[in-house]
C-alpha cells in the first residue's frame, strides 16, 4: 500500500510541476530559435548522463585506463556505429563487450 501512495505523490508532484508549464506554452507562439534550442535538449541530457557513467565508473574520479569496462564498450561502440550505421549491432557489441572485458579483465 505503501509504493502505491508513493507512486501516486511521485505523479503529482511531476504532474504539478509540468502541466502547467506545458499548457501555457502551447498556446503561445515560441521564437524559432527556442525551439531550435529546444532540440538540443534530449542530446545534451543523454550525453552528460552517458560521460558520468563511462569517465567515473566508480563515482570518485575520471579513470582513462584499460580496467574501465565502459569507457572500452563504448569505444567500440562509437567504432562499431560508425562503420555499420545499424544500431542494434551496435547495441549488441557494446553490452557484449562490457560484458567480457569485466569477466576478463576487471
Amino acid at each position: 500500500m505503501n509504493e502505491i501512495l508513493l507512486l501516486m505523490g511521485m505523479f503529482a508532484v511531476t504532474f504539478g510541476v509540468r502541466y502547467p508549464i506545458l499548457s501555457f506554452v502551447s498556446r503561445i507562439q515560441l521564437p524559432k530559435i527556442v525551439v531550435q534550442g529546444l532540440k538540443f535538449v534530449p542530446p545534451s541530457v543523454l550525453t552528460a548522463i552517458i560521460a558520468t557513467t563511462v569517465l567515473i565508473p566508480e563515482g570518485n574520479r575520471v579513470a582513462f585506463n584499460l580496467s574501465n569496462a565502459p569507457l572500452i564498450a563504448s569505444v567500440i561502440s562509437i567504432l562499431v556505429a560508425w562503420r555499420t550505421r545499424n544500431l542494434l549491432l551496435t547495441i549488441l557489441i557494446g553490452m557484449g563487450t562490457l560484458l567480457l572485458w569485466r569477466w576478463f579483465f576487471v
